[in-house]
C-alpha cells in the first residue's frame, strides 16, 4: 500500500497520475502523481488535515508562469480552479479576491467598482495566488503596491492571516517559502477614480500586451528577472537568441521573435527543450557579458 492507497474522501476532483500538460500554457510536462481541485477552501482544508504529512504538495494555477517537467510532479498538485476560487467583490476603494481569480478579472472588476491602482493586473497572465507568491507586476507597478492583507492554508491545513508587511516584498519576491502557504483570499485597497479612466487604462495595457507579446503562443511569460540596470529582453537578444530553435529531445523550443525574454513551444516541444533553451541562454549571456539571468518562470518536478 502507498500513499495513493489512502488519499482522504473530498468533494472536489481527486485525479491519479493525471498528464499536467493541458494544465499549463507550454503544453508540456508528466503527469502529476496525484491532481487536486478542491471544491472550495473547507474541502481543502479538510484533505490537508487528512494528508500523510510526507507527502509533497505543489500549487498550481492557471501555469501561466510555469515549466513542468517531463519526469512530473511527485506528490500531490493542488490547482484552485472554479468559481468558489475566483470570487471578487467590492467596498469603497477595496476589492477582496480569491486566490483563483485571473488578474486581468481583478483589474476588470476594479474598473467597474471605479477603483484606480490595479490596472496593472490586466498585464499578468496569472492568477491571484501566482502573484502573491512572486510579488507580481509590470509596467512600474507591482502587487506590494496594492496589497493589504491575504488568508492562507498551511501544509497542515491550519489557517493563517498575513499583512502586506509579512511578505517582505521585493522584486519578484516574497519571504514566504513557495507552497508553505496555499492562498484561498486577498484584500486589496487602490484609490477612488473614473470607472471609464480606470477601462482605458486597461486597455491601454491589454493592446500593448497584444502588440509586444507573443500571448498567442505557448508561452510562459517573461522568462528572466530583469537583473538591475539590465533588460533581460535586450540581453537574450544581443547574444542572439531571438527566434533561434533550440532542440534537446523533441521538437525544440525558442526565444519569440516578437519579445525575446518570452520562450515559445512553437509545435512539438518538451520540458527539456524549453528548460534547456534557458539553461544555455544563461550560459551564454553571463559568459558574453558577465550578467547573471535569474529565472522567473518556475521549474516543477522530476526532469524526465
Amino acid at each position: 500500500m502507498t500513499w495513493r492507497d489512502t488519499l482522504p474522501e473530498v468533494r472536489g476532483k481527486l485525479l491519479l497520475n493525471e498528464p499536467l500538460g493541458p494544465y499549463t500554457w507550454f503544453r508540456v510536462g508528466g503527469a502529476a502523481d496525484a491532481l487536486f481541485i478542491p471544491a472550495d477552501a473547507e474541502d481543502l482544508a479538510n484533505f490537508l488535515k487528512a494528508l500523510d504529512p510526507a507527502v509533497p504538495v505543489t500549487v498550481l494555477g492557471v501555469g501561466s508562469n510555469v515549466i513542468v517537467r517531463d519526469g512530473g510532479v511527485e506528490g500531490v498538485v493542488i490547482r484552485l480552479a472554479g468559481r468558489p476560487w475566483a470570487q471578487i467583490t467590492t467596498e469603497g476603494d477595496t476589492i477582496t479576491t480569491g486566490a483563483g481569480a485571473l488578474d486581468s478579472m481583478v483589474a476588470k472588476a476594479s474598473a467597474k467598482a471605479g477603483i484606480g491602482g490595479l490596472e496593472f493586473y490586466a498585464g499578468i497572465p496569472g492568477t491571484i495566488g501566482g502573484a502573491l507568491t512572486m510579488n507580481a507586476g509590470c509596467y512600474g507597478s507591482e502587487t506590494k503596491d496594492v496589497l493589504v492583507s491575504a488568508w492562507g492554508l498551511t501544509r497542515s491545513g491550519e489557517r493563517v492571516d498575513y499583512a502586506l508587511a509579512d511578505f517582505g516584498y521585493t522584486y519578484r519576491h516574497s519571504v514566504v517559502p513557495e507552497n508553505e502557504i496555499i492562498w484561498v483570499e486577498a484584500v486589496y485597497r487602490g484609490t477612488p477614480a473614473d470607472p471609464e479612466t480606470v477601462t482605458a487604462k486597461i486597455n491601454e495595457i491589454s493592446s500593448r500586451r497584444e502588440t509586444t507579446q507573443p500571448i498567442r503562443e505557448k508561452t510562459g511569460g517573461s522568462t528572466f528577472k530583469n537583473p538591475e540596470g539590465h533588460s533581460s529582453w535586450k540581453l537574450v537578444d544581443e547574444a542572439g537568441w531571438r527566434g533561434r530553435l533550440h532542440v534537446v529531445n523533441g521538437g525544440g523550443a525558442m526565444f519569440s521573435d516578437l519579445h525575446s525574454n518570452f520562450m515559445i513551444n512553437p509545435g512539438e516541444a518538451t520540458a527539456a527543450d524549453i528548460e534547456g533553451l534557458g539553461e544555455v541562454v544563461r550560459a551564454d549571456v553571463k559568459a558574453k557579458t558577465g550578467v547573471q539571468l535569474d529565472w522567473e518562470i518556475k521549474r516543477i518536478g522530476r526532469k524526465g
